[in-house]
């Protein structure tokens, strides 16, 4: 499953990291407003953060891990996958997720990640010099692909995004999109994950490698899916390693001033 209602990312917040944060209405190319949470580090990096949430959306676990960025120095916006359907009024925690994944398409999923991307430059103020993309589940198939949509990333990551296969949408399966993928790939999954079998996470990382793609996948033995969790505490160092992962691959990724 993905996150629950009592899901927090497994991050402890900085305490006097003082970060600018809020609720914004972005608008796509073509006219469609949806909603997202920016954060803005007080001492930015020179990096910057596009969110893209698991199937139920825009959870406050995305807001608080955006602004858990926005306290390691880099500017976040956590984008809402369903803003075309959906629109901008406010979910209570019954919101029918499911109702509205299927209706995602890929070319409306990057049109929103183009309007996010250029909104986190808008409020960086032009001191970001490195935009990433991290996703989780469908959102982390989401961010693998967007390594191979023309976007300019200097990174992309993805938590236990499907790699291989169909999938409830027409969102394409990474392994298919390498030959044009243009950035560095981290790939982080659970060793346990029963919807994603270590054979599929192979086969994936052979791909990138065949393809000439720098990328690094980590598995943690005995780590299920949605690991990532404050939660999870069976599986807290997995979890703290891979935050530390995500911060080391920003780092060697955001060229220097």
């Amino acid at each position: 499953m993905c996150v629950s209602n009592d899901s927090h990312p497994p991050i402890p917040a900085v305490e006097g990291g003082a970060i600018d944060s809020s609720e914004v209405i972005l608008r796509s190319d073509d006219g469609t407003e949806f909603k997202g949470f920016a954060a803005n580090a007080a001492e930015p990096s020179g990096a910057g953060v596009v969110v893209l949430p698991d199937v139920r959306g825009l959870h406050p676990f995305y807001h608080e891990l955006a602004m858990r960025f926005a306290e390691a120095g880099h500017d976040a916006i956590a984008m809402d996958p369903y803003g075309r359907t959906a629109g901008t009024a406010p979910r209570g925690a019954d919101f029918d997720h499911m109702t509205h994944a299927p209706q995602a398409t890929y070319d409306g999923l990057l049109a929103d990640l183009r309007a996010s991307a250029a909104e986190l430059g808008r409020r960086a103020a032009g001191h970001d010099r490195a935009v990433f993309t991290i996703g989780f589940c469908a959102g982390g198939r989401l961010a693998f692909d967007s390594a191979a949509a023309g976007l300019g990333l200097a990174g992309v990551i993805g938590f236990y995004g499907f790699p291989v296969g169909p999938t409830r949408t027409d969102v394409p399966a990474p392994v298919d999109l390498v030959g044009q993928m243009a950035c560095p790939v981290l790939g982080l999954f659970g060793g346990a994950d029963r919807a994603i079998a270590p054979s599929v996470v192979e086969e994936f990382e052979s791909a990138l490698s065949r393809a000439g793609v720098r990328h690094r996948v980590v598995s943690y033995p005995d780590a299920p899916h949605s690991f990532f969790d404050k939660a999870s505490t069976e599986h807290a160092a997995a979890a703290i390693d891979a935050w530390q992962q995500v911060l080391g691959f920003i780092a060697e990724n955001t060229p220097p001033a």
